[in-house]
C-alpha cells in the first residue's frame, strides 16, 4: 500500500471558512482543525486541546483566539495558550500545520517528518478566480490514482469516447508536471470552444486544466484537489471558475458577461463531472498497481511514475 505523499493538499474552499468560523476536515487518517480569526486570517491546528484533550472543532473564535469548548482555553495565533479561568494561563501551546490560500482554496502541507514546505502551489496567472462552480466526492482509492488518471489517456476513448492528441508531453519541473492535449470531440461544438488544454499537477493533490473560448473572450480553469483521509481513501474536490482571456477577475468584467461566465463554469463543471461518475466505478473498485505492465501509448504513465516517486520517503 502506497504511504501518504508530501506536498499541499486542499482542504476546505476560502469562502467557507469565514471570519469567525471553525472548521474540521479529516487529513491522511487525523483530524485537522482549520479557523480564521475576526481579522481574518486562516490557521490550521492538531484537534485536542493540551489541558485535556477537548476536540477543538467545537471551538470558537473570539477575536484572534481560538476558544477550548470545554474549559475555555484561549489559545493565541502563535499556538501559545493565553487565557484560563480563574487564574495564569498554564505554559501550553496547540501545534499547527502550515497553511497557505490560493485562488479560493486552503492548502494545508504534509511533509515527511514534519519537514517544511520546499515549494509553493502556483496560482492561476493574473486576478485570482474564486470558483464559481464546486462539486466533491468521497473515492474509495489513493491520492495517486485520481492524480494519475489525467495522464491516462488510453481511458478517455474506452470510458469517455474521447480521443486525445498530445501537444507538449509531459514536462517535470520538479514538484510541477506540466502537459498541453488537444481533445476530440469538443464538449460544446456548437460553440466551437478550442480544444487545446493545459494541464499542470503541482504535486499529488492539485491538479489543474486551463483553457479558453475565444467567441465569448473567456478563460477557463478548472481544479481537481485530490486530499487523502484515510490509507486507502480521498475527499476529491473539483472546481470551475471564469475570467477574461487576459486573466480578469469575472467581478471585474463587463456586467453582461458576468452570468455568461458563471454559467459557463457551471456548465463546465457539470460537464467534468458527468465524466468523472464514470470514473469513479473504476476507481472505487480497482487496486494500486505498483508495477503496471505498460503498453505503447502508456508512455505519459510511465513519465508520470518517475515524477511521483519525489513526495514518497526514499524506499
Amino acid at each position: 500500500m502506497l504511504p501518504y505523499p508530501s506536498g499541499w493538499f486542499c482542504l476546505a474552499l476560502s469562502r467557507d471558512l469565514a471570519p469567525g468560523a471553525v472548521l474540521t476536515r479529516r487529513f491522511a487518517g487525523e483530524d485537522v482543525v482549520l479557523y480564521r480569526t475576526r481579522d481574518g486570517r486562516p490557521y490550521a491546528v492538531r484537534p485536542y486541546c493540551p489541558h485535556l484533550g477537548a476536540h477543538l472543532g467545537l471551538g470558537t473564535v473570539e477575536g484572534r483566539n481560538l476558544v477550548c469548548p470545554f474549559h475555555s482555553f484561549a489559545y493565541a495565533p502563535d499556538g501559545a495558550c493565553v487565557h484560563a479561568p480563574g487564574g495564569r494561563a498554564p505554559r501550553i501551546r496547540l501545534e499547527h500545520h502550515t497553511l497557505c490560500e490560493r485562488d479560493g482554496f486552503v492548502f494545508v502541507w504534509r511533509g515527511h517528518d514534519d519537514a517544511p514546505p520546499a515549494w509553493e502551489i502556483p496560482g492561476v496567472p493574473g486576478a485570482i478566480p474564486p470558483p464559481t462552480a464546486v462539486w466533491t466526492a468521497d473515492v474509495l482509492t489513493h491520492a495517486q490514482d485520481l492524480s494519475e488518471n489525467s495522464l491516462d489517456y488510453r481511458h478517455l476513448n474506452t470510458l469517455h469516447g474521447v480521443a486525445a492528441r498530445e501537444l507538449v508531453p509531459p514536462q517535470a519541473e520538479g514538484p510541477f508536471l506540466r502537459l498541453r492535449l488537444q481533445l476530440a470531440p469538443k464538449p460544446f461544438p456548437t460553440l466551437k470552444i478550442t480544444s487545446e488544454y493545459s494541464f499542470l499537477l503541482a504535486g499529488v493533490g492539485c491538479f489543474r486544466t486551463d483553457t479558453s473560448m475565444p467567441p465569448l473572450g473567456l478563460a477557463i480553469h478548472l481544479w481537481a484537489m485530490h486530499t487523502p483521509t484515510g490509507p486507502r481513501s480521498t475527499r476529491m474536490l473539483v472546481a470551475a471558475a471564469c475570467t477574461g482571456l487576459d486573466g480578469t477577475p469575472r467581478s471585474a468584467l463587463p456586467l453582461l458577461r458576468q452570468p455568461l461566465a458563471r454559467s459557463v463554469a457551471r456548465g463546465i463543471l457539470w460537464g467534468a463531472v458527468n465524466a468523472l461518475k464514470d470514473d469513479l466505478k473504476i476507481w472505487n473498485t480497482k487496486r494500486y498497481e505498483p508495477r503496471p505492465r505498460l503498453a505503447a501509448g502508456d508512455e505519459a504513465i510511465g513519465s508520470y511514475r518517475r515524477w511521483v516517486r519525489q513526495f514518497y520517503p526514499p524506499s
